[in-house]
């Protein structure tokens, strides 16, 4: 059984290993560069203390956390989602994004914003059942724009990834 939660800053040193597990499972769809990067500590600290970073506990023991970046004021978006694949496919990274959605309706932000692979299983398909809606590329705010800009820079081609919304109730 799991527990989803704001994480602890004790969780935080948990986190790389499992992101670096987690990538492994995008083997064939993103850069070896992107395979073996993960989010800073600073990063996790930062979002950790102001209440944007989620872990997933089973046990007590770190399985996966989501990290939410502000882009902009009002502006939340999904920046990491990682369940470790020793943990997968147990209803845990839904938990997490549920979570999220939720935190941002409290919140009363209009939309949840995230970029992710358009044609691997795990991801838009994902994303879809739970809410997300594709953003035409006419609506993209300069923010997310940014975003996707940074991604290519980083070696992942644009025409693999999709910017997708929930709109919260």
């Amino acid at each position: 059984m799991f527990t989803i939660q704001l994480a602890r800053p004790s969780d935080v040193g948990r986190f790389a290993a499992i992101e670096l597990a987690a990538a492994r499972l995008l083997i064939g769809h993103a850069p070896e560069s992107i395979l073996t990067e993960s989010t800073h500590p600073d990063a996790l600290h930062a979002a950790q203390a102001q209440g944007r970073l989620w872990v997933a506990l089973e046990e007590d023991v770190p399985v996966g956390f989501a990290i939410v970046e502000m882009l902009a004021d009002g502006m939340p978006h999904l920046n990491e989602i990682d369940v470790h694949p020793d943990h997968g496919r147990r209803g845990i990274g839904a938990a997490l994004v549920r979570t999220i959605c939720a935190w941002a309706v409290k919140g009363g932000y209009e939309e949840l914003t995230l970029t992710t692979f358009r044609s691997v299983p795990w991801n838009m398909p994902f994303y879809s059942r739970m809410g997300f809606e594709e953003i035409p590329p006419a609506e993209l705010s300069p923010e997310l724009l940014e975003v996707i800009r940074d991604e290519t820079a980083r070696g992942l081609d644009p025409a693999a990834r999709v910017a997708m919304r929930y709109r919260c109730p």
